[in-house]
């Protein structure tokens, strides 16, 4: 058998090689890209495979191998063209045209199950124009931390891009805020878009409207399809990812969570959340944690966050101005709070057990929620897992038999913040009957999962790792975050 019939056959044999991949962005034309190549490792061990995506594109687990998952998303064999992105953005509030693809690139596009079209989007794959001076790598724990955050965050229901595969790669790299040397890695991402709030300030800094109105037409026909034949479409477009990004920040706030780094570039053109660096899930309702030890003054601390999405929402403007009428764009922004503030309402009843309840119930409760959890700093995860363990029927009959058997919450009358709150959520059970208040034991257990990856949880996965190569914590805590334990 000669070279290439071998080539040829670990083609036809790795389903990824053969998926229908589409050249979406590859179609636009350099001008929002460059090839790259991808680095050569000296090792390729697949530390983690995420099974759970591959029935969206038509994949049965059992038929795809390790070396599947190796041959394509740690050696990148047999697929080109590899492209860089061209990006700019707003770093903490400063403008930063020398950004881009720095560590990664995109690997291919294709059609999901679902119909919608997904990217296949790396990390830790070497060097490109855009590296400014970095090696292009990826820790092996920033792998790890990646994968938790993205499983953790689809768990909770928020809108998330997910990691396909993890490959440690052999080189040992150089951090500052990692004990060094350390281990590195390669991830894939599965996610709906490359294309970034900086992808459109890149074209507005180069003075190319042409560029931006073919970058917004491919982005509503690929991602905004029922608006493809409407006559506003660009302002409806605006509007709509006004809408996505306001519940999308809505879904952290509930999720207890901090994205650490909401940078423009940072900022998914379809409402999307991903890349996951120093993020950290609160572990007390704390308005102003920090999750990046590098965000000196808080700008994207916890209770910051729906502002900094709303102004990058509003920068974003500038650069769509050459195509969407600024006043159209400014009405669409002006309903930010509103969709933001429904969405939260929404998960956080539904935390409460709660599919709906009326506007001032609702409120009232929401209000004497955050106020008890602000004021008692339990934890924030913790107290609402302790609603699914201690819920029963009996609550409808008093106020004081409400989490009794808990020990993080007060006892009667230690707190007036609480017992009002056990008062009001007594009053609102008696609303329903037996057969619903099993609805909202089970809507409390859907929501509320006991796992949650707080940072000492992830260091205790970590360690064995470094110090042992253990990976069995690793797994463990991926089927309980996968399972919603």
């Amino acid at each position: 058998m000669t070279l290439a019939d071998t080539l040829n056959n670990t083609h036809s044999t790795n389903p990824f090689l053969n998926l229908r991949y589409e050249p979406a962005l590859e179609s636009l034309g350099e001008d929002y890209y460059d090839e790259v190549a991808a680095a050569e490792f000296p090792q390729h061990i697949l530390r983690w495979r995420n099974d759970a995506l591959l029935s969206r594109l038509e994949l049965d687990p059992q038929r795809v191998k390790d070396e599947h998952f190796i041959s394509a998303f740690g050696k990148f064999e047999e697929r080109k063209p590899l492209l860089a992105l061209r990006y700019h953005g707003y770093q903490f509030g400063e403008y930063n045209p020398f950004l881009g693809d720095g560590r990664g690139f995109l690997y291919g596009q294709v059609r999901g199950t679902d119909g919608e079209l997904y990217d296949f989007g790396t990390k830790g794959s070497g060097k490109t124009p855009y590296s400014r001076g970095g090696d292009g790598m990826l820790t092996l724990k920033g792998g790890v931390r990646e994968v938790l955050a993205a499983e953790m965050l689809h768990q909770l229901g928020v809108r998330t891009s997910r990691c396909l595969s993890m490959i440690e790669t052999g080189l040992s790299l150089w951090r500052g805020d990692e004990v060094s040397p350390t281990r590195s890695s390669v991830i894939v991402r599965m996610g709906r878009s490359h294309i970034r709030f900086g992808t459109f300030e890149r074209l507005h800094y180069l003075r190319r409207p042409d560029l931006t109105q073919k970058l917004l037409d491919h982005v509503i026909e690929q991602y905004y399809t029922h608006l493809v034949h409407e006559k506003d479409k660009y302002s409806l477009f605006y509007a709509d990812l006004v809408k996505r990004t306001a519940e999308l920040v809505a879904q952290w706030m509930a999720a207890g969570f901090c994205h650490a780094v909401l940078n423009t570039d940072n900022m998914s053109i379809t409402g999307e959340s991903f890349d996951y660096g120093p993020y950290a899930f609160i572990p007390s309702y704390q308005p102003y944690f920090t999750a990046a030890y590098f965000d000196y003054y808080g700008r994207y601390c916890y209770t910051h966050q729906p502002g900094i999405c709303k102004w990058n929402l509003e920068t974003l403007q500038e650069a769509l101005k050459a195509v969407i009428d600024p006043a159209d764009m400014q009405a669409g922004l002006a309903r930010f709070d509103e969709h933001h503030h429904s969405e939260y309402r929404f998960l956080m009843l539904k935390k409460l057990g709660f599919e709906e309840l009326s506007h001032p119930e609702a409120d009232e409760l929401l209000n004497l929620t955050i106020q008890f959890l602000q004021d008692s700093k339990v934890g924030y995860h913790q107290f609402f897992y302790e609603m699914v363990r201690t819920f029963s029927l009996k609550w409808r009959d008093e106020p004081g038999l409400i989490m009794t058997e808990s020990e993080i919450v007060p006892v009667s009358g230690a707190s007036e913040i609480f017992d009002n709150w056990c008062i009001l959520y007594h009053k609102l059970l008696n609303n329903f009957d037996p057969e619903q208040i099993n609805i909202i034991s089970q809507t409390l257990a859907r929501y509320n999962p006991k796992t949650v990856i707080l940072r000492p949880v992830i260091e205790s996965i970590w360690e064995p790792i470094a110090q042992e190569d253990n990976w069995q914590p690793f797994y463990e805590l991926i089927k309980r975050i996968q399972s919603g334990d």
